[in-house]
């Protein structure tokens, strides 16, 4: 009886979502546990428990779901990063730091790796509209480690340093890459 109880109070909790927040929730899972091209519109329908109409009234296409998908992960993202280092002092710890929340991301993301790289390896080419948010994205991610640093150079060393850090650990499902890239990282910041 209890379990039947919780059961229903479930559903209607999760009814009292709007439509735009469920299909958001879905997409947030499905395009990360299966891809994007593996993610069909009526698949996000169907768990997100919408009508199909209220996904079009939301979300003109696929494309613009994906705009949308990435435009809320690089707020959660750069959100979730502001506050691991937020209680860093100097800017070497908060560099560091920065490469201690990718083991951090790794742990609870099963190294998922980038969402904005894995969407990138499956849209064609021509795709200037997904294609401008991942670079915009990745712009922000440079201009973080730049505003941090101070020094272009280096900034960019650390920049690619991460950016191959979440590759590699993704790849291999190791963090090893990580702890080595802070110690180069550690003796290019003075």
């Amino acid at each position: 009886m209890f379990r039947l109880l919780v059961v229903h109070l479930c559903k209607i909790i999760t009814l009292m979502i709007s439509p735009k927040e469920r299909i958001m929730d879905v997409t947030f899972g499905l395009f990360a546990n299966q891809g994007y091209n593996s993610t069909g519109i009526n698949q996000i329908i169907s768990e997100a428990k919408v009508a199909k109409a209220s996904f079009y009234q939301h979300f003109k296409s696929k494309e613009d779901l994906c705009v949308a998908f990435l435009d809320a992960r690089h707020i959660f993202w750069f959100g979730e990063l502001n506050n691991f280092i937020n209680d860093k002092k100097g800017v070497k710890s908060k560099v560091l730091s920065s490469f201690d929340f990718l083991i951090h991301m790794n742990s609870k993301e099963n190294f998922r790796g980038c969402s904005f790289l894995n969407i990138l390896s499956e849209i064609p080419v021509d795709n200037m509209k997904i294609l401008t948010v991942i670079q915009e994205h990745k712009k922000d991610l440079r201009n973080f480690f730049s505003d941090l640093i101070k020094d272009n150079s280096v900034s960019d060393h650390v920049y690619m340093l991460f950016e191959s850090s979440i590759i590699e650990t993704q790849l291999f499902k190791s963090n090893e890459l990580i702890e080595k890239s802070k110690k180069i990282v550690s003796s290019l910041i003075e």
